[in-house]
């Protein structure tokens, strides 16, 4: 079968994609040093005991995933009218279609962002676009994302009790940026277990820092995934790459590195954000989510929930009683499979028919069993005939296999 490349993916797909930790990011190092032996624990331990939580930096990200160049501006490919995405329980109407554009865009080639982080509740992440740039930034229970091409801006309160790591997701979705080597690593650190082989490689230097480089091989081979390279800060713990490899793809299919990085408190100053003149302004709002402490039928809170508790331990009618839990029209996916074979499933309606009635889909997809694939070196999409979506950093077979069981 001939694989047709992936112009882009419906928004309503990718931050669920994203947040599953199915789609997979990677970097590259520098030069090779020599630094005292460590195990593969021992490194595992020094990022897990890294302090590091101020810093200023400068990220680049790099993709070769197979796609080609997004086009930007008039010529940008549409969604199709009425195209949402939900966004964590909250459902959004999608914006004009150059915000799909930006947010696809980040996926092809090199891009470059400014990262300052000052505690949990203090960051700013500043891309650097072509007389034109992105920023999200958060200020305690304060977030805002301006554009400055759109000379527009969106703020947020955060509420009570919402955690650094769903801001920061938060943030990123919205503000279409890219995240940084530490917030992948976590994503990646968390899929160790019996299915991952774990081995330290050449020690390095990056951003000017000595570094270790774990290595994350998946046993199974029923993943797109070849290995992931996390390198770390020999001195503090902190991840600075993250390089994943595509099974028979020689360089890194998608990689996120600092070039520069200090380690301290940023200026103050750059956590408070005030609207540019002129700028227009929107205020949105979170839904009110479900109480975290709220319980499930098998005894799991919502607070605890997270793709492996769904996975095999919910069963039909208690995923019905979640969905009874959470704001009306909320799609929930579902996970099949805990590590590199993990499959997210979106129920049929998630994406609008409009939209898989595009030309633009059909041009960008490939027909195939039970329906339409989206390919690309770390991630498949298949759209099934019956409306349902299917993703995963997996082969085709896998989805078609997890399909049929649904």
């Amino acid at each position: 079968m001939n694989r047709k490349t992936v112009r882009w993916l419906p928004v309503a797909v990718v931050p669920v994609v994203i947040a599953a930790g199915v789609l997979i990011i990677p970097s590259q190092a520098g030069a090779a040093v020599t630094l005292p032996d460590k195990s593969a624990q021992q490194v595992l331990e020094l990022i897990q005991n890294s302090t590091v939580r101020q810093l200023s930096g400068e990220v680049t990200q790099t993709s070769a995933l197979g796609l080609p160049a997004l086009p930007t501006g008039a010529g940008a490919p549409a969604l199709a009218p009425g195209a949402s995405t939900s966004d964590l329980g909250a459902s959004v109407a999608a914006p004009d279609s150059t915000d799909a554009t930006q947010a696809l865009e980040l996926l092809t080639g090199s891009h470059t962002a400014r990262v300052y982080l000052d505690g949990d509740t203090k960051s700013r992440v500043q891309i650097m676009d072509q007389l034109a740039e992105r920023d999200a930034v958060r200020n305690g229970s304060d977030v805002w994302f301006y554009d400055s091409k759109k000379n527009a801006v969106t703020h947020l309160t955060l509420p009570a009790g919402f955690s650094a790591a769903e801001a920061q997701a938060k943030a990123a979705a919205e503000a279409k940026v890219v995240m940084t080597p530490t917030e992948l690593a976590k994503k990646f650190l968390a899929k160790i277990d019996p299915s991952t082989t774990v081995s330290v490689g050449q020690d390095t230097r990056v951003a000017g820092r000595t570094a270790y480089t774990l290595v994350l091989t998946p046993r199974t081979t029923d993943t797109l995934v070849g290995s992931v390279a996390i390198t770390t800060d020999s001195e503090t713990g902190l991840p600075l790459s993250v390089s994943v490899e595509a099974r028979g793809q020689k360089d890194p299919a998608f990689s996120v590195a600092f070039t520069t990085v200090t380690i301290g408190a940023p200026d103050a100053a750059l956590f408070r954000f005030t609207p540019p003149a002129g700028a227009t302004v929107k205020e949105q709002a979170l839904p009110a989510l479900p109480d975290a402490a709220t319980v499930l039928p098998n005894g799991t809170t919502l607070g605890d929930l997270n793709p492996g508790t769904m996975t095999g331990k919910l069963t039909p009618e208690q995923l019905n009683e979640l969905k009874a839990k959470l704001p009306a029209g909320t799609p929930v996916p579902v996970v099949t499979g805990t590590s590199w074979d993990a499959v997210v499933s979106l129920p049929a309606g998630t994406v609008p028919a409009e939209l898989t009635g595009n030309k633009l889909f059909t041009a960008a997809t490939s027909a195939v069993e039970g329906g339409r694939l989206a390919s690309s070196a770390l991630l498949n999409v298949l759209f099934t005939t019956d409306g349902r979506v299917f993703a995963g950093a997996v082969p085709l077979e896998r989805l078609q296999a997890v399909a049929a069981t649904k």
